[in-house]
């Protein structure tokens, strides 16, 4: 089978993919621009991609196609009523970013609450050598024992999460779904679970559903010293509702490893935050550390593997 992987530049050289043995023919694009998905996919067996966006008319352009391998956890970047349709294979890859993503949203939160960003800003500037005292203490810092974090997402991500928090003598609940008619047991009600966090974690999928998950009236409800975190979807985040709690000060700080357009142009409303002390924006990093990258990888290959297996 014919393999093509449209964004192979999105994995560094040092992450290696063995493909398996049913992948006879190997097409490698570094990236590949809207206009040449056709062309480039259109004599297919399979078709990796991490970010590129297959659409209806690809899908339906490439005759021979039989797999879409998505080398990511999110399957928002492909048709897949179309694939359905024309019985093409959709699998995508999860669980390899377990640790990788839960260590990135601590590193984000610890960051905010103990303002490390402002201290060491004004170490490189010479003020420690200024202080009076053998220290100086210009920005607060607060303790993570005994607050509340709240979790929307309770899979692999937001379990892993959970598991660190508690590490931090952290209390932990689960966020039910928005609007939903019954709570789950172990579940907090959406609004309820908003009022009562010091830090709100997100760690579920972009859907219908989901997108816009919080906006103006969610951040009405939150304290007024609480922390946002999204190492998710940007979408799941109204971003000009964002940029009002964050100079309102509706909230206390929010740190964000994504956007809902990536890269993120320059004139994006996240951009103008990223400004503020009290705002941290990491470029959709928490998923890659070295070790999640290969394990992706590795997922994705054995999961080409069964497929070719369960076609014979």
């Amino acid at each position: 089978m014919k393999a093509v992987f449209l964004d192979r530049g999105s994995f560094p050289k040092s992450v290696i993919i063995d493909y398996p043995d049913c992948v006879t023919q190997i097409v490698e694009f570094d990236n590949t621009q809207p206009q040449d998905v056709i062309p480039r996919i259109h004599d297919a067996d399979i078709v990796l991609s991490n970010k590129v966006v297959l659409d209806r008319a690809a899908i339906e352009s490439a005759k021979q196609l039989k797999l879409v391998q998505v080398m990511a956890t999110g399957t928002n970047n492909l048709d897949k009523l179309a694939c359905e349709e024309n019985s093409v294979r959709v699998q995508n890859v999860d669980g390899y970013s377990a640790i990788s993503v839960p260590e990135h949203t601590f590193s984000l939160l610890l960051a905010l609450r103990r303002n490390l960003t402002s201290y060491l800003e004004d170490v490189k500037q010479g003020r420690w050598a200024e202080a009076e005292f053998f220290c100086f203490l210009d920005y607060p810092i607060q303790d993570l024992a005994n607050s509340t974090m709240a979790i929307i997402g309770q899979g692999n991500l937001g379990a892993k999460v959970a598991q660190i928090a508690k590490a931090f003598s952290m209390e932990v609940i689960f966020v039910e779904h928005k609007n939903a008619s019954q709570i789950r047991p172990g579940y907090t009600p959406f609004e309820q679970a908003l009022e009562m966090a010091d830090v709100v974690s997100l760690h579920c999928p972009l859907t219908e559903n989901t997108a816009n998950l919080l906006s103006y009236d969610e951040f009405e409800r939150m304290k007024p010293s609480a922390v946002l975190l999204n190492t998710s979807r940007g979408g799941l985040v109204d971003e000009d509702a964002l940029v009002d709690a964050l100079t309102s000060h509706k909230i206390a700080a929010a740190g964000f490893d994504v956007a809902s357009q990536e890269p993120m142009p320059a004139d994006h409303p996240l951009q103008a935050l990223t400004q503020l002390p009290n705002f941290l924006l990491t470029p959709h990093i928490a998923w890659a550390s070295n070790e999640a990258m290969q394990s992706l990888v590795n997922i994705g290959m054995a999961k080409i593997q069964q497929f070719s297996e369960q076609q014979q």
